[in-house]
């Protein structure tokens, strides 16, 4: 008898042993697979992606429990994302999450179907992203950080620091259009306006970025500026290195790069942008459609001065400067 039950329990045993890889695969079927497509390295963008599975969370959605998600990262060679949108596309992922202007626009191009959720630093409107920002129409909404449309405020903030300057630098990507072409022509109006020179200096990689500086250096600029694109972001520590290796005041546009060393950054905030992208992604794999989601615009912004790195430098940040900042890292 205790031999049958053995039997019993052993046959009971290997039927539930083949049914556990049917079972696995079941359960992955059923996890909903939306794709995620960045210009950048996962890398140096760990505090972005985890604020946008923090948005998901939020809406009910966990990677690996509900949700499976494709990743794209072009690592900055972004004549490679047409092809990673159209493989998430051709994929039939539910929503794609992009991040960076060529992602988006690429993903755009692809699908008229699938919804996207973008994060972009210009005008959605302006790059045809969507009709309006209250009202954007068709398959994509998402948030945009007005990083690429704060360069004259932030020439003004390196003028107030340094106002016997005479030469500022621009580093931007010209890989990075049209948002580069938007930034130069706003930073040349402004600095008309108050009698500088602008330099404009392009790197689209590590060895570019190190030539840029040497640029710098051979022009005898008084100041950097440092335009908005993912490469350049990625790449932070490199900048905030070179910057103070060549004694150069910089400022950036989003607060990450004061927090590795960079001297002063004046912009959104980049992490809750990502945070909304997730919560948007979270909404609309719970039924709502993009053309009904307005655009989300930065409302606040925020001035980091890093004294460490001004100290460094030899600078002495002037008093209504420091009175203004958001925050000051010592």
């Amino acid at each position: 008898m205790s031999i049958c039950l053995r039997r019993r329990d052993l046959i009971s045993l290997i039927g539930g042993a083949a049914a556990w890889p049917l079972s696995a695969r079941a359960q992955q079927a059923a996890k909903t697979v939306i794709g995620f497509i960045s210009s950048a390295s996962p890398g140096p963008y760990a505090p972005f992606l985890s604020a946008f599975h923090n948005g998901l969370k939020g809406a009910g959605y966990v990677e690996g429990q509900n949700l499976a998600i494709e990743y794209r990262w072009a690592e900055g060679q972004y004549d490679r994302i047409p092809a990673m949108a159209a493989d998430l596309v051709n994929r039939r992922v539910v929503v794609i999450a992009t991040s960076g202007t060529p992602a988006a626009l690429a993903v755009k191009a692809a699908t008229s179907t699938i919804p996207i959720v973008f994060a972009a630093p210009g005008d959605p409107v302006a790059l045809g992203l969507v009709a309006s920002l209250n009202r954007p129409g068709g398959n994509a909404t998402g948030v945009n950080s007005l990083v690429a449309e704060l360069g004259s405020k932030q020439l003004g903030l390196v003028h107030a620091l340094l106002p016997t300057a005479t030469r500022v630098g621009l580093l931007v990507n010209p890989n990075l259009t049209p948002t580069t072409e938007s930034v130069t022509r706003d930073v040349m109006a402004a600095a008309a306006r108050i009698g500088l020179q602008i330099d404009v200096v392009e790197a689209s990689n590590s060895r570019e970025i190190e030539t840029a500086f040497g640029t710098l250096v051979k022009n005898r600029d008084d100041a950097l500026l440092v335009g908005p694109d993912a490469l350049l972001l990625a790449r932070r520590v490199q900048l905030a290195t070179l910057a103070t290796r060549y004694a150069i005041p910089t400022l950036y546009n989003v607060r990450e790069y004061a927090e590795v060393g960079g001297l002063m950054s004046y912009g959104g905030n980049v992490v809750d942008a990502y945070r909304q992208v997730g919560v948007y992604t979270g909404r609309i794999l719970k039924g709502a459609k993009p053309a009904d989601l307005p655009i989300v615009q930065s409302s606040k912004f925020e001035l980091v001065i890093n004294s460490g790195t001004a100290r460094m430098l030899g600078l002495i940040v002037p008093p209504p400067l420091l009175v203004a900042a958001d925050e000051i890292i010592e």
